[in-house]
C-alpha cells in the first residue's frame, strides 16, 4: 500500500505498511477480520513464508484457502475444515443408505403392483373364458359329486310354484 493506508496485517503487527509487503495485495485494511484470524491461527510469519513460496498468480487462492481453515480452526480447533469434511461425508452415506432403502422399496412395490397386474390379467382371462365357455354350464363337467345324480345334467324344468 506504501505508507498512507497500511494494510490489515501491517495495521494489526503495528508496522509501517512496506512498498512491497507481501501482506497488502491479499489482506486490505478494510477487511482486518481475515488476517486477524489468519494470523490468530497460523502466524504472520508462517503464513509470510508460506506466500513468498508460491508464485503470485496462486496467492489469492492460497490466501482463500488459509483464511477458511483459520475460521474452521476457530469453531473446530481440534480437527478445522477436516471435521465439516468428514461430517459431510457421513451425511452422505447416511443418505445413500436412505436412498437404497427407498428404492429398494419402490422395487418391491413395482414387483407387487406387476404381480398383481399378472394376477388380474390371468383372472381377466378366466372370466372371459368362463363367459365365452357358456357360464356356469361349464361348471359340472369339472366337478365330481360322487354319486349318480342327474342334479347337474338335466336343464331345469319350467314348473310354477302353483301348479
Amino acid at each position: 500500500m506504501g505508507g498512507n493506508s497500511p494494510c490489515a496485517s501491517c495495521k494489526l503487527l503495528r508496522r509501517r505498511c512496506a512498498k512491497d509487503c507481501i501482506f497488502s495485495p491479499f489482506f486490505p485494511s478494510d477487511e482486518p477480520h481475515k488476517f486477524a484470524i489468519v494470523h490468530k491461527v497460523f502466524g504472520a510469519s508462517n503464513v509470510s513464508k508460506m506466500l513468498q513460496e508460491l508464485p503470485f498468480q496462486q496467492r489469492a487462492d492460497a490466501v482463500s484457502s488459509l483464511v477458511y481453515e483459520a475460521n474452521a480452526r476457530m469453531r473446530d480447533p481440534v480437527y478445522g475444515c477436516v471435521g465439516a469434511i468428514s461430517y459431510l461425508q457421513n451425511q452422505v452415506t447416511q443418505l445413500q443408505m436412505q436412498l437404497a432403502v427407498a428404492q429398494a422399496e419402490i422395487l418391491c412395490i413395482q414387483m407387487q403392483q406387476e404381480a398383481a397386474g399378472l394376477t388380474s390379467h390371468a383372472m381377466e382371462a378366466d372370466e372371459k373364458s368362463f363367459l365365452f365357455n357358456g357360464g356356469l354350464a361349464g361348471v359340472p363337467q369339472f366337478m365330481s359329486f360322487g354319486s349318480s345324480s342327474n342334479v347337474a345334467q338335466d336343464p331345469p324344468k319350467k314348473e310354477s310354484l302353483w301348479t
